[in-house]
């Protein structure tokens, strides 16, 4: 019978390569894009100018 010899060295490096990729993957998050926010108050001052030209003429 062989003997089963488990190397923790080998489990304490894997454990480290799946932790830094783990740090690498929580370090840059995706940045959202603010491109809704900004359609959203174009829409705004739209409106809001629409409004007071339509008091302002009547």
């Amino acid at each position: 019978m062989s003997e089963q010899h488990i190397d923790p060295s080998g489990s304490t490096q894997q454990f480290r390569a799946f932790a830094q990729a783990r740090e690498q993957e929580n370090a840059a998050p995706p940045k959202k894009s603010r491109l809704p926010i900004i359609v959203a108050a174009v829409v705004v001052v739209i409106a809001v100018i629409g409004v007071a030209a339509f008091l302002l003429l009547q």
